[in-house]
């Protein structure tokens, strides 16, 4: 039997760190320009962020929902997925979360804008810079043709969600899966030796911190 104590985390990764950023920039090249259209939804998301649109939390929830599961199926299932087998596992997590959000937005249960003002602007600060995502390829030294996109990778999507909860009354339970995913993704890039492994789940930790200290702020209010 083998001596399995010997080994190390990096020893249990199925693929090296050029296959996994060729894999970003196949995606890339496989979609262009779906990029643009994601970014454009992303700007719409910022705006129904800290707008008084009529019924903006349904279609936040709506757009985010379908970019779950799009990048469930075009990314994960079929391209991560062929090296890394627990992926397979993952994408219908990714499907399942986005059924929920779809339906949020057509009214199930749907998801309440926090009262405070101060809370949808910092979460919307916090989605726009997730918007930027694609500049980490260049500061980590990659090529742009494998940057990531919030909508059609998972890491900017996962953490873009988490930003939008955070501005939402009861988004907490829909943290779950996306917050685990961060915490998933940054643990796999640390091992793959990524400058920038700290990303997702910075982001992740930062969204959290404004939904609790919002509902706190509101705990205090009504005790008041």
């Amino acid at each position: 039997m083998s001596e399995w104590w010997k080994y190390s985390p990096e020893d249990l990764l199925l693929f090296s760190p050029r296959v996994y950023y060729r894999l970003l920039e196949l995606h890339n090249e496989a979609w262009w320009p779906l990029q643009i259209i994601a970014l454009a939804l992303g700007i719409a998301i910022t705006l129904l962020l800290i707008g008084a649109w009529p019924k903006a939390n349904q279609w936040i929830a709506a757009i985010l929902g379908a970019l779950w599961i799009w990048v469930a199926w075009s990314f994960l299932w079929e391209r991560f997925a062929t090296v890394h087998w627990a992926v397979a596992y993952i994408a219908p997590l990714f499907a399942v979360q986005g059924a929920i959000l779809l339906a949020h937005g057509a009214g199930w249960r749907g998801l309440e804008f926090s009262p405070l003002r101060w809370q949808r602007l910092a979460a919307a600060a916090l989605f726009t810079a997730v918007l930027l995502y694609p500049l980490l390829a260049l500061w980590e030294g990659r090529s742009i043709a494998g940057a990531e996109t919030f909508g059609m990778f998972p890491d900017p999507t996962a953490v873009a969600t988490l930003a939008v909860l955070a501005a939402m009354r009861r988004g907490l339970p829909l943290t779950v899966i996306p917050l685990l995913w961060c915490l998933l993704s940054s643990e796999t890039l640390s091992l793959l030796h990524a400058p920038g492994f700290f990303v997702p789940a910075t982001g992740a930790v930062l969204a959290l911190f404004i939904h609790l200290a919002g509902r706190f702020c509101l705990a205090r209010v009504a005790h008041d």
